[in-house]
């Protein structure tokens, strides 16, 4: 787990504005940035000459929006079925691999770039040169649903969920649920819980000590104690995130240095305190499926440059530049 002293989170969004409009959609507003505070201490962490910036766009369906301190990012194409190389500057995008529905994305305890490649039902290791192995596809002989999203644990495992959001067309369920894995590094996968419907996104406390995932189908998340054999216990519901059928639902998880949760959720991102305490909703123009914390020196490079974009693609990455302070990668 790496602490950066960060004023920048980075998102992925799904849909474009246009995407959101359904029929009759004349009639309703168009959704704007725009912060939605329950609490005071809200903002204490977003303050409210907190800006948007949209830094890169043309995409189809982005997914695990993963940072580089070098100044760039890995993003997911769902949709157009690649992994690009964003450049934070300029927006410019390079291929690194082809991949039939890449998902989330993470590092591993050696560096490397770890992907939820749905098609091939698999976690897998991407080499700088575009080529990849597969760490693991099956849990006790039977191929895995489709993994969905990946972080790096305190204990220098892969966690990650596995739901059928993105089982292939025609492919047949093998295991008789959806659930969150621990995967070593010998290689050994470990069933955590098989509790939720459609686990997707997850996070680590600060500490270590609890762990969440929600569920995308119940809208929920929730939270387990992280026992010392790294076994989950005592799951809880931690809060809901309710909404219409089109707003969205849990996905991506990032937790800062104090333990507050930044879910997706729907209409945007939904801030938790550690206790479950809703903050705060922070309203996006487009729907974002993942997001990822960026380093002080972004901050920087955005003010060097200045990246000021207006205008929505089918699909963009964001940039919500938040206050100073320290959070976990």
């Amino acid at each position: 787990m790496i602490m950066i002293n960060t004023k920048t989170l980075i998102l992925s969004t799904i849909l474009s504005v246009g995407a959101l409009a359904g029929p009759g959609a004349a009639q309703q507003p168009a959704r704007k940035f725009e912060l939605q505070p329950i609490s005071p201490k809200l903002s204490t962490l977003i303050p409210a000459t907190t800006k948007l910036e949209t830094v890169a766009a043309g995409f189809g369906f982005t997914e695990g929006p993963v940072w580089d301190p070098a100044g760039f990012l890995y993003v997911s194409d769902e949709e157009i079925n690649k992994i690009f190389r964003v450049n934070i500057s300029d927006g410019r995008k390079e291929e690194l691999i082809a991949l039939g529905d890449p998902d989330g994305n993470a590092y591993d305890r050696q560096g490397r770039l770890i992907d939820c490649a749905s098609v091939l039902r698999a976690i897998i290791a991407i080499s700088k040169d575009g080529k990849y192995e597969v760490l693991a596809d099956h849990f006790e002989q039977k191929k895995f649903n489709s993994p969905n999203d990946v972080i790096l644990g305190p204990d220098g495992a892969l966690y990650f969920t596995d739901p059928t959001l993105d089982l292939p067309k025609g492919a047949k369920q093998e295991l008789p649920f959806q659930g969150v894995f621990r995967l070593d590094k010998n290689g050994q996968v470990t069933l955590l819980t098989k509790d939720l419907t459609q686990p997707n996104g997850l996070a680590f406390s600060p500490d270590g000590k609890k762990f969440y995932v929600d569920d995308s189908e119940q809208r929920n998340i929730r939270v387990y104690d992280v026992a010392g054999d790294g076994k989950l216990t005592n799951g809880r519901i931690f809060g809901e995130e309710p909404g219409e059928k089109n707003d969205g639902v849990p996905d991506g998880i990032k937790v800062d240095r104090e333990g507050n949760l930044f879910v997706t959720g729907p209409k945007g991102i939904w801030v938790w305190s550690p206790d479950g305490t809703h903050l705060g909703t922070i309203a996006m123009p487009e729907q974002p499926a993942n997001l990822s914390w960026g380093g002080a020196d972004l901050s920087t490079s955005l003010r060097h440059h200045g990246l000021k974009r207006v205008g929505f693609g089918p699909a963009q990455v964001f940039l919500l530049l938040l206050s100073a302070h320290l959070a976990t990668l």
